[in-house]
């Protein structure tokens, strides 16, 4: 959860490094291809880490104003991406990997580095807010759902079209299935995902055009 504008400014620099977007810095290169090319997913993460940030760190009347402005804005963005994710559920390091349809419960808590594809996340029966809650490093293949609340350790891979009906806490395997099961042990899913927080502390902050298993052979397979 973002707690001051430090935090803030880690989260926007993380999900941009897991969505493999250029640099931040000025060029013009990056400004022709956000013209051009817009990542819209890079859009709705940044949409979304203000609003947390004005949620958590800011009052008084024109914070509240400014709030109102930019969830109108994340609802409209939303739509037409077909992403629904509430504010305060997903740690730095997010990948939404395409456009929706997404659904993340107000209940659910994802770690860091998640990389997610088209995917819900829903509640228990007769429950507003108790759902999933989901470590680090955490790869969720197309189509998966959640319909209760559960856990999920750090570095598990969740295989294609799962339904996930219980908590998984070992960590280093791959689920799947209806209902999901432990299929392979010895999952590292660094390989399936950018693990942007692990790369910061590592001073890596540019890997545009790399894939995963890329960054994995070049930072962490040694």
């Amino acid at each position: 959860m973002i707690t001051s504008k430090k935090e803030y400014h880690y989260y926007l620099e993380a999900d941009r490094l897991a969505l493999g977007v250029l640099t931040s810095k000025f060029s013009i290169k990056r400004l022709v291809v956000n013209y051009f090319l817009p990542d819209y997913r890079l859009k709705y993460q940044q949409l979304m880490r203000k609003i947390e940030y004005r949620l958590n760190c800011k009052s008084g009347i024109i914070n509240r104003i400014i709030l109102f402005f930019l969830q109108v804005k994340y609802q409209k963005l939303g739509l037409k991406l077909l992403i629904t994710i509430y504010p305060n559920t997903c740690g730095p390091g997010l990948n939404i990997a395409h456009h929706g349809p997404i659904h993340i419960n107000m209940g659910a808590k994802i770690g860091t580095n998640c990389r997610i594809h088209t995917t819900n996340i829903g509640t228990k029966a007769g429950s507003s807010n108790e759902a999933a809650i989901i470590g680090n490093n955490v790869y969720i293949a197309p189509g998966v759902k959640f319909i209760t609340s559960c856990t999920i350790a750090d570095n598990i891979a969740i295989g294609a079209n799962s339904v996930v009906t219980k908590s998984f806490l070992e960590s280093g395997v791959t689920i799947a299935g209806i209902p999901a099961k432990v299929i392979k042990n010895g999952t590292d899913t660094r390989k399936m995902l950018i693990p942007a927080t692990e790369l910061m502390e590592r001073g890596v902050f540019d890997t545009q055009g790399m894939t995963s298993g890329e960054i994995y052979e070049k930072y962490f397979s040694k």
